[in-house]
């Protein structure tokens, strides 16, 4: 039986990935910050599964579940799943809290996820770290400074990983969701193109991991437009940029 830990599994592509690993057997640790959600997301899946109520920018409570989930056997697979988003503005002095929060639970939260497996798989040689970036990395949108920072430094931070990793056996995969049916995405107030069910990510997304695919856009669509983002000059960039509606700041910001 794999075993499977995942953050972010109270709703969204962490509730998703749960469904799928579950359905293949896999023991699941689920880590959400809401129990009732999580007891949800439990109680719809097959098979025996461990919840764990934390908040992922508390690296000792989720160190604790690590260990925890780790002890009852070696763990194949790690899906750091957890994240928000927010707009920010730079002028407005309340949003550097909400930034830091994106910066903590995006990023840093990532890090903290892998870090108790780390070790382990090394000494396996095998098993897979999941990071989830987002096509918001590939170009900085207006309004979004944070989100759009923190995705492009997770996508940074897995490969540098992935290199150090890679003599060990362990995959690190980078997944960068397009526009997918989520909670997050819920309240977008511009167009989203090529919306993707959420459940049809968690499909694609779980073969990439088992094929241990070093980066995958989802869906393909997303993948062309983000290297044509790429190669967009600048003021190409910024004139059309200007103009896209932005997410909403956080409301107490």
């Amino acid at each position: 039986m794999s075993r499977v830990f995942i953050t972010g599994a109270s709703s969204g592509i962490g509730a998703a990935l749960a469904l799928i690993y579950a359905r293949r057997g896999a023991r699941l640790g689920l880590v959400g910050r809401n129990l009732d959600r999580l007891e949800a997301v439990r109680a719809a899946l097959p098979g025996a599964h461990d919840i764990y109520v934390l908040d992922v920018r508390d690296r000792a409570a989720l160190h604790s579940a690590a260990r925890d989930f780790l002890a009852g056997g070696s763990v194949d697979v790690v899906v750091a799943s957890a994240g928000i988003s927010a707009g920010t503005l730079t002028e407005e002095l309340d949003d550097f809290r909400v930034f830091e929060a994106i910066m903590a639970t995006n990023l840093n939260a990532t890090v903290a996820t892998f870090e108790p497996f780390v070790t382990a798989m090394k000494q396996r040689g095998r098993g897979a770290l999941v990071g989830v970036s987002s096509v918001a990395a590939v170009r900085g949108l207006p309004g979004a400074g944070a989100y759009s920072a923190s995705k492009a430094a997770v996508r940074n931070y897995c490969e540098s990983l992935r290199v150090e990793l890679r003599p060990y056996g362990v995959k690190v995969v980078t997944l960068a969701p397009g526009f997918i049916r989520t909670p997050m995405t819920a309240h977008n107030p511009y167009k989203m193109p090529f919306l993707m069910p959420v459940e049809a990510f968690a499909e694609q997304a779980a073969r990439a991991i088992d094929r241990g695919v070093s980066y995958k856009v989802i869906p393909w669509q997303m993948a062309w437009v983000a290297r044509l983002l790429r190669c967009v000059p600048n003021r190409v960039y910024d004139y059309f940029a200007v103009r896209r509606k932005r997410k909403p700041r956080a409301p107490s910001a």
